[in-house]
């Protein structure tokens, strides 16, 4: 599930949100606000299907495979303090995550398709993994040829980015500062953390 490339709209009505953002996906769900089937009357969902699909719902926003996820949940344990805010915490701090969020793409598969492709730097220093943990101080820009800064100036003066308070943005110099780490509110992902940490601890 690192890259998923079914219908996304589909997964948008499945369960209740967009996670996935482009225009057609939402358009689609917007047209048909019910889940994907047959449209019969549903069964009401059991607490093992309403977990299942709060977990779903981290896995397909932030683009994780379900081995991916676990190591994050394991880790939010070993951490001090609450369990699930650390789990989302390490979502929100992934750098693709970080992309998204400054502006430079406009969904986050379009965010791991240019960090993949070596389009972004933090500290000066290229890097290809999606899942890099970015820490307070970092800079995230643009390398620096031409063709991709013309790129990524139109997607920035979209104003596609989701406002957050722990980066701050450049437009004009093509960079992003992380100039603290994430709390709790500001992850943008409603979700019952509740449910998840239950369902992933069984």
């Amino acid at each position: 599930m690192g890259r998923y490339t079914g219908p996304k709209a589909r997964i948008n009505r499945r369960l209740g949100f967009m996670v996935f953002e482009n225009a057609g996906a939402v358009r689609a769900a917007e047209k048909k606000e019910y889940p994907p089937g047959m449209a019969t009357r549903r069964r009401k969902q059991s607490n093992y299907g309403l977990a299942l699909n709060e977990k779903q719902k981290i896995k397909y926003y932030f683009g994780l495979r379900e081995q991916q996820l676990r190591r994050y949940f394991a880790l939010a344990k070993r951490t001090k303090g609450n369990t699930s805010a650390a789990l989302l915490i390490l979502c929100e701090r992934r750098l693709d995550n970080v992309v998204r969020r400054s502006g430079f793409a406009q969904t986050r598969p379009q965010a791991r398709q240019g960090v993949v492709h070596g389009h972004f730097q933090v500290n000066g220093r290229t890097i290809t993994r999606p899942s890099y943990s970015v820490r307070a101080g970092d800079v995230i820009t643009v390398r620096n040829r031409p063709n991709l800064r013309d790129i990524y100036r139109d997607r920035m003066n979209d104003k596609s980015g989701q406002e957050c308070s722990w980066i701050s943005v450049a437009a004009g110099e093509m960079k992003a500062i992380v100039t603290t780490l994430p709390k709790m509110e500001d992850v943008s992902l409603p979700v019952d953390m509740g449910q998840v940490v239950a369902f992933l601890s069984r």
